[in-house]
């Protein structure tokens, strides 16, 4: 039977790139079943993006929220999508024409294949990249999902921008609420991918999956990525890593993660050694850069000692 396909599309005051990317839908090989658009209630500006669209065909529908953050909004359209699998992207994404099909057929390669995802090219960073989507064994994320290439692999995360899952699982892990961050709550995908990964199941890139990603500007706190640096939101963005990869890990695993976030780090948030390597190359930032990385960890572990998730997730051999 031909799976039923919804796809999630988080937006915030971005009518014009929404527009960009629901056409894209529109025109994929394989049409979505319903495209379900998650938005904060006020946005009268995207509730009439996603208006136009389903008058010119588009099955396409609002999901509101009364929260802020992608996260309740893409919990939003969880809630109302119907599909068998459940994809998503961002709404300055602009899908290829194979996208959901390259999705689909992925999924379909294994049954323990758990979701599927692929590249998205940005429009001022180019190369070739071989390692994708990749937690060391010390709790370094690797992501490069931007820059992938070659063959098809499995990975220890996707990025939101081109992902599918199996709707019953990602209804089991859903999306973590105690992210802090008011926008784009960086990493809420290694909330979705870590449970998986530890339940058994295969998570699989393919650089031939691809969006187009326009990165186009946040209108919210949550300015990383985008050449910004503010405190703030490299705290919350730390936060956020830091529960998700201790709460993969256990025992001696996690202490190394610790060890190694708070004395090494990485040139994005530092620890003591890459604080110290960043002042000798003459950055100015660096010690604010550490000090909110430290502040990310710390509250970060006090998050996870206060409260943790619950989470049934069937394994590969259960289903």
């Amino acid at each position: 039977m031909t799976p039923r396909l919804s796809v999630l599309v988080p937006s915030f005051r971005r009518p014009d790139a929404l527009r960009r990317c629901l056409a894209a839908l529109a025109v994929q090989t394989r049409v979505p079943d319903e495209v379900v658009v998650g938005v904060r209630r006020d946005d009268d500006a995207t509730v009439a993006v996603v208006a136009a669209a389903r008058a010119g065909g588009l099955p396409v529908r609002a999901a509101t929220t009364d929260a802020p953050g992608v996260v309740a909004a893409m919990q939003a359209a969880l809630n109302a999508a119907t599909g068998d699998v459940i994809a998503l992207t961002d709404d300055d994404a602009r899908p290829r024409a194979g996208w959901t099909a390259g999705l689909l057929a992925c999924l379909d390669t294994a049954p323990d294949v758990a979701g599927a995802g692929g590249r998205d090219w940005q429009p001022f960073e180019r190369g070739d990249a071989h390692r994708v989507g990749v937690v060391q064994w010390f709790g370094r994320l690797i992501g490069s999902h931007h820059l992938g290439a070659g063959a098809a692999r499995d990975v220890d995360v996707l990025k939101g921008v081109s992902c599918a899952y199996r709707a019953p699982l990602l209804r089991a892990v859903g999306f973590d609420a105690r992210l802090h961050g008011t926008g784009a709550q960086l990493h809420w995908e290694l909330g979705v991918c870590l449970p998986l990964r530890r339940a058994g199941w295969r998570l699989v890139y393919d650089p031939a999956i691809a969006v187009d990603h326009d990165v186009a500007p946040r209108h919210d706190a949550d300015l990383l990525h985008r050449g910004v640096f503010a405190e703030a939101p490299l705290v919350d963005a730390v936060h956020n890593e830091t529960i998700a990869l201790l709460e993969w890990r256990g025992g001696v695993a996690r202490a190394v993660f610790v060890a190694w976030a708070l004395l090494v780090g990485t040139g994005e948030s530092p620890g003591v050694a890459q604080c110290v390597r960043r002042l000798l190359q003459g950055d100015a930032l660096a010690i604010r850069r550490w000090r909110a990385t430290l502040a990310g960890r710390l509250a970060g572990l006090a998050t996870v000692r206060r409260t943790r998730r619950t989470l049934a997730i069937p394994t590969p051999g259960a289903r």
